[in-house]
Parts: C-alpha cells; sequence; structure tokens
C-alpha cells in the first residue's frame, strides 16, 4: 500500500499522531507498561511498512521529540536515544519489506534487531557525555534486552497482523 502525496501526509500523519497518543495511553493504564511494551514502536514500524520507508523515518525521528514536548514522555534522557533508534525501525521496515520485497518476519526482525543496535550506540555515546540513571550496562541488560522484550514479541505478533490485513484489505478494494 504504497502512498504518494496527499496520501503520504495523511497516513504518515496519522500514524505520528499514533506514535505520540499509544504510548500516553499505555502509560496511564500504567507507567511500566510502556517502558515494556514499547508502544511508539508500533506506529512506526507500520508506518515504514504500510506507507513506505520514507514514511517510517520520518515518525521514527519525529516521534519521540514531539511526544516528549506534548505529553512528557518519553523522559528527556530517552529522547535522544528513541530519535536514533525510531528511525532506523521505520526507515529498515520500509526499505526491507516495500523495496527488497522481503517478508514481513524478516523485514520486521531486521528492523527490529538494526534499531536496537541503534539505541545501544547512542546509549554509550550518550553515557560518555551526561550521567544517565543508569550506567551503560544496566541500561542495556535491563532495558534493551530483558525489560523490552514482552515489546519485542508484541511487536512480532501485531505488526504482522496488522500488515498482513491491511494488504488483504487493499487488494479486495482495487477490484
Amino acid at each position: 500500500m504504497a502512498a504518494s502525496g496527499t496520501r503520504f501526509i495523511a497516513h504518515t500523519s496519522l500514524l505520528l499522531a499514533l506514535a505520540v497518543l499509544l504510548p500516553l495511553g499505555v502509560h496511564y493504564v500504567n507507567p511500566l507498561f510502556a517502558r515494556v511494551l514499547l508502544p511508539m514502536h508500533l506506529p512506526v514500524l507500520l508506518a515504514g511498512m504500510l506507507v513506505g520507508p520514507a514514511s517510517g523515518l520520518l515518525v521514527g525521528l519525529l516521534a519521540p521529540g514531539l511526544s516528549a514536548l506534548i505529553t512528557g514522555l518519553p523522559p528527556a534522557y530517552a529522547v535522544p536515544l528513541m530519535t536514533l533508534e525510531l528511525p532506523v525501525y521505520g526507515l529498515v521496515a520500509g526499505l526491507t519489506y516495500m523495496r527488497f520485497k522481503w517478508n514481513v518476519y524478516a523485514s520486521l526482525l531486521t528492523a527490529m534487531v538494526l534499531g536496537r543496535l541503534m539505541f545501544v550506540i547512542a546509549l554509550l555515546v550518550l553515557a560518555s557525555f551526561i550521567a544517565l540513571p543508569y550506567t551503560a550496562a544496566e541500561y542495556f541488560t535491563t532495558g534493551v534486552l530483558t525489560a523490552s522484550l514482552p515489546g519485542l514479541v508484541l511487536q512480532l505478533v501485531i505488526v504482522p497482523v496488522i500488515v498482513t490485513a491491511v494488504k488483504r484489505k487493499s487488494a479486495r478494494s482495487r477490484y
């Protein structure tokens, strides 16, 4: 479902709004859930896979800062990390799925691994400039691997279901 022009702007804007509002809703239910379920990642991945790599890149780049300005979430120390991680998620998901025609799981896993790798690199760089609430090793172990595991599993379950449903609906509406 590649989009161009007005559709690109509308779909990207909708997914950007979802990337800001979904974490707020999850945080409202339980603040711990937002860190564990990674709700901002879902619209970014969907933007890349449904609208295209440019949309995924834009939503991933804009969502953390915009969300922090509007809602106060994510916390200030996480914004630069997520601003580097999420565009990688969206760009790689879009490139591998839409341009290279990989299957949804291969695209998703590649985007997740490269996005998390960018997060770790950004964390190590950030930790050399400012004091973080955790050491880089603690943050990597608890934040990147352990605590976010439910969110990574959620991405592997929800994103393929939504992408497949949208593709089916889009294919049916053409006839």
